[in-house]
């Protein structure tokens, strides 16, 4: 491992996605709730208003469940042509509430890997992700895998601006810092443009929102197993 790498004293690791599956629960939910208002509209028809809904509150409500579940709900109104019953509005709310409480089950690799990170004392290990506290607290401890950090950062969005700040409140520069995520977008650019390393495991789904464009750098790993961490870090 070149040097370059060997000054990096904090490893910060998104949640959703690189810790446990999250967006196969989101999709899930689609499904179903595409069921639900199959009287009124295609899947496709129902996905792509989902989407553009989601993407219009975005700035207004931000991200996490309960945003999801509030497009959920405007979305079927609207493409039913507001004529949902009682019924159908309370599945989708459960639907919604049923994303609160999935089970966090580690990914491969992830827990025998922070668990050897861990007993090396060699970095600090931490947790920065987005959404809503309460809720991303929660799949934290539902996952087992609390005792493995010493601190955790949920903030309204990534960007280079939050990442700043995450390296403030810990007491390190970016260039001693580890940025470890499956979006490039929200975990990887604003790492790298702040000045961090960065080491990228892409998932096998991809929320639409979080799509965007790669692209190589010096102090980019792209990995495809958790477990290559290790290796990476020598």
């Amino acid at each position: 491992m070149a040097s370059k790498w060997t000054d990096i004293r904090v490893i910060v690791f998104d949640a959703d996605d690189t810790l446990w599956d999250c967006q196969s629960w989101f999709d899930e939910v689609e499904r179903k709730c595409c069921a639900l208002l199959s009287p009124w509209a295609t899947a496709r028809e129902v996905s792509e208003g989902l989407f553009a809904t989601e993407r219009k509150n975005l700035p207004l409500t931000g991200y996490g469940t309960k945003a999801f579940t509030l497009s959920l709900i405007e979305n079927a109104v609207r493409v039913s042509g507001e004529r949902l019953t009682g019924d159908i509005v309370m599945q989708l709310i459960e639907l919604g509430q049923q994303l609160l409480l999935f089970p966090t089950t580690p990914l491969p690799e992830v827990r025998e890997t922070l668990e050897q990170l861990s007993m090396s004392r060699r970095y600090q290990l931490v947790v920065f992700t987005k959404g809503e506290l309460m809720d991303q607290e929660g799949k934290l401890q539902r996952s087992g895998l609390e005792q493995y950090f010493s601190h955790m950062e949920t903030v309204s969005n990534k960007t280079e601006k939050e990442y700043r700040q995450l390296c403030e409140n810990l007491g390190v520069a970016p260039e001693q810092t580890l940025m470890v995520g499956n979006s490039f977008r929200s975990d990887i650019a604003p790492a790298l443009t702040a000045g961090a390393y960065a080491a990228h495991i892409p998932y096998h789904v991809v929320w639409e929102l979080e799509k965007s464009e790669e692209y190589p750098h010096e102090r980019l790993q792209k990995i495809t197993h958790f477990g290559e961490l290790l290796q990476l870090l020598g």
